[in-house]
C-alpha cells in the first residue's frame, strides 16, 4: 500500500504541473482529492493492513494529501497570475497616444432661440413658468373661454387621451394655472413649452411645436404696451425686419392680433409668415382666476419657437428643424 501510494503522489504531482488552465486542475482535484478519487480507492484497503501498520501507512497518507494540495494551489495560483497578466496585456492603453476628437456640442437653433428670447424677458422683469402637457378640458378651454362648440374642441385639432384628458393645444393654459395660485401684479415667460394638434406637416407647419408664452397682468396695462413689447422682442432677435400686425380672434383675448414678419427664403418668393399670436386677456379669463377685470387688465402672447427660428438662420422648411442630420445642426 506505500508503494501505491508512492506511485499515486508521483503521478498526481506530474500530472498538476502540467496542467494549463483552472479547469484541468479543477478536475484534478476531484480525481485524486474526491471522495471517489484514487487516494481514497487506496485508503480503503486498510482494513486489511495489520493494526501496527494501519498508524504508518495512515501518516503517510495525510502525507501524500497535503502535498498534492499544495502543487493544486501553486499551480493554480500560477494560473490565475498568468490569466490576470494576459488579460492585463490585451486591455493595455498607450497613455502617450493622443486622444480620440470628439466635437464640441452645442445647443439645438431652437433651443438657442428659446434661450434669447426668454433672456430678454428675464431682463425686463419676468418669471419664469411652466405647467404640464396632459391637460384637463378646464385648464386647455373652458378657464380660457372657450365655448363649448368652439372648433378648436373637435377631434380634428385636439389630441384627445383614453382618461379624457388632452394634449395641449397652447401654452396659454400655463396662464391660467399661474394665475390661480398667485396675486397681480403677474409678468411670466412660459420658454420653449411644446404643444400639440392635428396639424397636417409641411414646410411651416407641424402637429408637433414650441411656443414661448408670455403674460402681464397690472392696473394699468393697454394694448400700446403690448405692442410695444412685441416690437422689442422681435427687433432683439431679428433685427430691424418688415412686420405688420393684423387685428384676429382668440377666445382668450380681447382684442387680438397676430404678428407677420416678411420671409425670404433662398429660391422662395418672399411672403409674409405669421409668427405669434397675442392679445388683451380676455375679462371672463381674469374673473376665472378670481381677478377684477374693473381693477386690472393684461395682455398675453404666444410666439412659435420654429418659425423665429427659421426667419433667425433663414431655414426655409420647418421640417429639418427635427432631423438628426448632424451636417444641418452643425451649422449654428
Amino acid at each position: 500500500m506505500q508503494a501505491q501510494l508512492t506511485h499515486l503522489q508521483t503521478q498526481a504531482l506530474t500530472a498538476i504541473n502540467a496542467s494549463d488552465s483552472l479547469e484541468q486542475i479543477e478536475q484534478l482535484r476531484v480525481r485524486y482529492l474526491g471522495k471517489k478519487g484514487e487516494l481514497s480507492a487506496v485508503l480503503g484497503g486498510m482494513g486489511k493492513l495489520a493494526a501496527a501498520e494501519r498508524p504508518l501507512v495512515g501518516a503517510m497518507a495525510n502525507t501524500v494529501k497535503e502535498q498534492i494540495e499544495s502543487a493544486l494551489q501553486q499551480q493554480r495560483t500560477h494560473l490565475e497570475t498568468q490569466a490576470i497578466q494576459a488579460q492585463l496585456a490585451r486591455e493595455a492603453v498607450d497613455v502617450t497616444m493622443p486622444g480620440r476628437f470628439v466635437p464640441q456640442g452645442h445647443r439645438h437653433p431652437m433651443q438657442q432661440t428659446i434661450d434669447r428670447v426668454t433672456d430678454f424677458f428675464i431682463g425686463l422683469g419676468f418669471s419664469q413658468a411652466d405647467g404640464p402637457h396632459v391637460e384637463t378640458d378646464y385648464y386647455n378651454f373652458e378657464a380660457l373661454n372657450f365655448p363649448p362648440d368652439h372648433p378648436a374642441q373637435d377631434m380634428h385639432d385636439t389630441l384627445y387621451l383614453a382618461d379624457k384628458r388632452l394634449l395641449r393645444t397652447h401654452t396659454s393654459s400655463v396662464q391660467i394655472r399661474y394665475m390661480e395660485t398667485h396675486d397681480p401684479p403677474v409678468r411670466i415667460v412660459v420658454p420653449g413649452g411644446r404643444v400639440y394638434r392635428k396639424d397636417a406637416l409641411d414646410a411651416t407647419h407641424s402637429p408637433n411645436f414650441h411656443q414661448i408664452e408670455i403674460l402681464a397682468v397690472d392696473d394699468r396695462i393697454t394694448l400700446a404696451d403690448l405692442k410695444g413689447i412685441l416690437v422689442l422682442t422681435i427687433e432683439e432677435l431679428l433685427g430691424k425686419r418688415p412686420m405688420r400686425f393684423r387685428p384676429s380672434y382668440f377666445p382668450f383675448t380681447e382684442p387680438s392680433v397676430e404678428v407677420d414678419i416678411w420671409w425670404e427664403a433662398p429660391g422662395k418668393p418672399g411672403r409674409w409668415m405669421e409668427v405669434l399670436g397675442a392679445g388683451m386677456v380676455h375679462p371672463n379669463v381674469l374673473k376665472h382666476v378670481g381677478y377684477d377685470p374693473e381693477q386690472v387688465q393684461g395682455f398675453a402672447a404666444g410666439l412659435g419657437v420654429e418659425r423665429l427660428t427659421m426667419l433667425l438662420y433663414g431655414i426655409d422648411d420647418i421640417r429639418l428643424l427635427y432631423t438628426s442630420e448632424k451636417r444641418f445642426l452643425a451649422q449654428f
